[in-house]
């Protein structure tokens, strides 16, 4: 099934895989036709003693040309196996990469990063194998080996016959290799894997490993995987060192040697014979030859098809990201949200939010607050689609939310995430993120309105400044303004701010909240906020606790109740006096 499957992307290289067969079976006849013309210069002229010129020239020039063609076409064929199996593997790491890229959340909350890049990477370059060299291997091998049969039994059908005697135990020998291999393969690339898994994991958290002293313990617990990784390999190096070569080697001496009872027994010392015999003998070691170049290459098929069938799981993965049902293509026209009895899980057992339902009118601020886990960004998450929504409804507009394409929700909702994330690139890149569209007039609008422009200017490249890996040559509160020009540049309908103002001092939180107040300005938005002076101006709070909205109200209506809110504003003021938790 799974050999099938990666067969089926050769079929756009049909005609390439042709012209390549007819190379190799080219080459192939011409490199088999060798030993009978050697047959022929034996019996017909070296044994009588007879040396006319004319047929000898002919014989030695056929023999070097058959030579020359068979390297020229060898060549060819083997260019041609190259690129076929270059561009495969390209298409198939596309496939994968774009299959990653539609992906629900839910998928990457439980697997682990660098699992999916040994996917992508290391199972990949195992599959780049089989179509670089075993596919190859294995056809000019088996070309060689029907050519060999088809030049044995032209030559003399008994002997032929005697040779084919262990066949059978050869392929007996094959089925047992993969069989074997199979499980160990399997650990080999999982081990693999998790190592990957593991190191990402420690590059990414590296500053908590050294702030915490945990270096020898994650560097025990790599070494522990690393261990079996280890261990598994030298099980397969037991099974190649036994199966394999050596035993083929085996099979080819005890096969000459019957040839050579055969011969000894039957045929005495008849001079007649001896060039069927140096022949015979001959493309026997050509037969073996290629039997065992097919056996050496068993090791990396096992690893190709372990590695493929990783890899489809990934392919075969159902759980996507939301994406549209319905009829229709609504567009977001005011931005009028609303929440209807909403109740989420994300494992299936434990709720994090229970029968929420608000209203946000177009234009309005609307604030969730509450402790750490009441459920505040996973509000955000459904209403960005990130994940499926389980019970009860959202509409935008009166349209649900499961009904407008993924260009017309991402381009009218925007997203600024507590932790924002920059691409390698420049600010500019950072800030238009492939909108062509934004001009550079826009980008540095957009900078301007969220204050972003001050640190920019500052810096040597301006907006043309390099940005590394995650932005990790800024501070958490430049990395956020520009996550916010990146969004404002988009000019959205629907803002959704999630802690925008945490990782700002308070000089710079001032000039957000006022580059918010004007963005808000005929704009929803859906803020989520710890400092709770930020949102006082909001038109609407819901207090949030254990996925419930147990209060709602303004600002001032909230103090007035005394209620979590009121407890919550006297804690961040200072005065835990007058908190009677």
């Amino acid at each position: 099934m799974i050999t099938r499957r990666l067969l089926r992307y050769l079929i756009p290289h049909r005609k390439a895989l042709i012209g390549a067969f007819f190379f190799l079976f080219i080459a192939t006849a011409a490199e088999m036709t060798g030993p009978l013309l050697i047959k022929v210069f034996i019996d017909d002229y070296l044994v009588p003693e007879r040396f006319p010129s004319t047929p000898l020239i002919f014989l030695g020039a056929s023999y070097l040309g058959l030579h020359l063609i068979a390297v020229v076409l060898q060549y060819l064929q083997q260019y041609s196996f190259y690129r076929i199996a270059l561009a495969v593997i390209q298409q198939l790491r596309m496939d994968v990469f774009g299959k990653v890229q539609y992906l629900g959340l839910a998928f990457f909350d439980r697997v682990a990063d660098g699992s999916l890049v040994s996917r992508i990477t290391n199972d990949t370059e195992a599959i780049k194998e089989l179509f670089v060299n075993v596919m190859s291997t294995f056809i000019k091998n088996s070309v060689l080996i029907i050519g060999v049969v088809i030049a044995m039994f032209l030559l003399d059908t008994k002997l032929a016959m005697i040779s084919f005697i262990l066949l059978p135990l050869l392929f007996g020998l094959m089925q047992a290799y993969r069989f074997l291999s199979f499980k160990v393969y399997r650990v080999v690339r999982e081990t693999l894997s998790e190592m990957n898994a593991r190191l990402s994991e420690s590059i990414q958290g590296m500053g908590v490993v050294q702030a915490w002293r945990q270096e020898k313990r994650f560097a025990d617990e790599f070494d522990e995987v690393n261990e079996q990784h280890v261990q598994a390999n030298v099980k397969n190096m037991k099974l190649n060192s036994l199966l394999l070569r050596p035993a083929v080697d085996i099979l080819s001496i005890a096969t000459l040697i019957v040839i050579l009872t055969y011969f000894g027994i039957g045929v005495g010392d008849s001079a007649v014979q001896i060039g069927v015999l140096y022949a015979m003998i001959n493309l026997l070691g050509r037969l073996f030859e290629p039997v065992n170049q097919i056996m050496m290459q068993l090791s990396f098929l096992q690893q190709a098809i372990v590695s493929a069938g990783r890899v489809f799981e990934l392919l075969d993965e159902k759980e996507l990201a939301p994406s549209k049902e319905g009829e229709g293509n609504p567009e977001i026209q005011e931005g009028r949200i609303t929440f209807e009895h909403v109740t989420f899980s994300y494992d299936g057992k434990t709720n994090v939010l229970k029968d929420i339902s608000f209203v946000v009118e177009p234009g309005q601020t609307v604030a969730l607050v509450g402790h750490t886990g009441s459920g505040k960004s996973t509000i955000n998450n459904l209403l960005m689609r990130f994940y499926s929504l389980q019970q009860g409804r959202i509409t935008i507009d009166g349209n649900p939310l499961e009904t407008f394409v993924d260009q017309e929700l991402r381009k009218q909702v925007g997203l600024v995430p507590q932790d924002p994330f920059l691409f390698v690139g420049t600010i500019r890149d950072n800030i238009r993120q492939g909108n062509d569209a934004l001009t550079d007039e826009v980008v540095q609008g957009a900078a301007e309105l969220v204050q972003a422009d001050s640190f920019i200017e500052k810096l040597p490249g301006g907006m043309n400044e390099p940005v590394v890996e995650r932005g990790a040559t800024f501070s958490s509160g430049q990395r956020q303004l520009l996550a916010f020009a990146r969004t404002m540049a988009q000019s959205p309908k629907i803002l959704i701010l999630d802690e925008a103002t945490a990782h700002v001092d308070t000089e710079t939180e001032e000039k957000i909240q006022e580059a918010l107040y004007r963005m808000r300005q005929g704009r929803t938005t859906l803020a989520i906020a710890h400092r709770l002076s930020t949102i006082q101006d909001a038109d609407l709070i819901l207090v949030l606790h254990q996925g419930e909205i147990v209060e709602r109200g303004t600002h001032q209506e909230l103090l007035t109740r005394q209620g979590l809110y009121h407890k919550m504003y006297l804690l961040q003021q200072g005065l835990k006096e007058e908190v009677n938790v």
